[in-house]
């Protein structure tokens, strides 16, 4: 029986085809002369005090439709800036999410921040695509990729300076992303499969995550307190769409996502030390 996330890659890879039918490969190729090297998002999220945002342009999703119009994308990425985001992450999956290429660029424009294009990858085009269009890291979900396809797509990505954000799902599927040996490793709460968010998939993963690896969590934010739970169990990291696009002040909303893993942080430091 097919699942959701064989329906999303279906359509990807239509789309996929027609911009390769309008764009070749050796133009893409070309633009990347054209673009400054992709920024190191590491040592903004390694130093973000108790956690790292990345903050997601995000105007629909599957499981919960529309969510915000996001007529300026641009506008809200500086107030993603402004509140203390360590990356921001532009969908651009049309179908399911609403986004576009477009949007990436209209953001990269507007931002000096590092930008992850949040897409399901399946091809190699599409990582050229991603470092064409000023993006600096990389999507690579282990549910939709074969071992040598995860590999050579991660291989590739990293050849063009970007870093991957390596997304699991459960512990056989981290077990496969810590072979490549990455620096940032996504555990989604989501399952793609069926749309449930458990955000104890999260919290069972993340412990197993290696202490030189960052940990992301993923959906299942609403608030501080998700936030600072995650950050309890191990997470260096949140990626927050829903929850900031829907919020009157994204900026603020941001600070005190920070401001509640900060706090955390600080009771752990003072109780290891006690």
């Amino acid at each position: 029986m097919a699942t959701v996330l064989d329906g999303i890659i279906g359509g990807v890879r239509e789309d996929l085809a027609v911009r390769r039918a309008i764009t070749s490969t050796a133009a893409l190729q070309a633009r990347l002369t054209e673009v400054p090297p992709a920024l190191d998002p590491m040592p903004g999220i390694r130093h973000a005090d108790g956690v790292a945002v990345i903050a997601e342009v995000k105007r629909s999703s599957p499981s919960k439709g529309a969510l915000a119009a996001i007529p300026a994308p641009g506008d809200l990425a500086r107030a993603y800036a402004d509140g203390g985001a360590a990356a921001i992450s532009v969908l651009t999956e049309q179908r399911r999410f609403g986004g576009s290429l477009a949007d990436l660029d209209t953001v990269r424009t507007a931002v000096a921040v590092p930008l992850l294009r949040k897409d399901f990858i399946i091809d190699g085009y599409q990582v050229t695509e991603a470092r064409a269009h000023g993006a600096d890291l990389v999507l690579l979900i282990v549910a939709a990729l074969g071992d040598a396809q995860l590999r050579d797509l991660y291989d590739q990505a990293t050849g063009l300076g970007m870093t991957c954000l390596v997304e699991v799902h459960d512990a056989a599927e981290l077990d496969r992303a810590l072979a490549l040996e990455p620096r940032l490793v996504g555990v989604n709460a989501r399952n793609l499969k069926t749309l449930e968010v458990d955000p104890r998939r999260v919290t069972d993963l993340l412990p197993r995550v290696p202490a030189h690896v960052v940990a992301v969590a993923e959906s299942g934010v609403t608030g501080p307190a998700d936030v600072a739970a995650y950050v309890e169990a191990g997470a260096g990291a949140v990626l927050v769409g829903e929850a900031l696009v829907k919020h009157g002040d994204p900026a603020e909303a941001i600070r005190s996502f920070t401001a509640a893993a900060a706090a955390v942080t600080r009771t752990t430091s003072g109780a290891a030390r006690a």
